[in-house]
């Protein structure tokens, strides 16, 4: 009989959950530096406060989690060449993003571009997605 759960079993979670949270730690470092910008800078602030205000604002937090997408697979391209991708695979990178995302969440760190909700859950699938289309098949 076969397993259904065979190529779900059969993933190289390790090696995905470390570029993972390769990716994750990498933006959110980048988003701490924002962070230190924008507390020390009047016209960072100004700057930044006309990029959030609608209708960009809302269309932001899509771009940056599909932009964190897009990383996590040219990680993988760049880094893991022997990583064999498909599209299972890149359904686990995304999984494996959303639980690093998660973790890093529970973490007591401010955060003003990296969060975890529906859009940036979205937004990581796509940017997975778009960067692995070559992978589908």
């Amino acid at each position: 009989m076969n397993d259904p759960l065979r190529s779900f079993k059969a993933q190289p979670w390790k090696q995905l959950f470390i570029i993972a949270f390769i990716t994750i730690i990498f933006v959110s470092s980048i988003d701490s530096i924002l962070m230190l910008f924008i507390a020390n800078s009047a016209s960072f602030q100004k700057t930044l406060y006309a990029i959030l205000s609608p209708p960009a604002g809302m269309l932001l937090p899509l771009a940056i989690a599909g932009g964190i997408g897009v990383l996590a697979v040219y990680i993988c391209e760049r880094f893991q060449p022997r990583l064999f991708l498909n599209a299972g695979s890149l359904w686990a990178l995304v999984l494996c993003l959303i639980i690093a995302l998660g973790v890093t969440g529970l973490l007591p760190l401010p955060s003003f571009l990296v969060d975890f909700s529906y859009p940036a859950v979205l937004g990581m699938m796509v940017g997975v997605f778009w960067k692995g289309r070559n992978y589908w098949r």
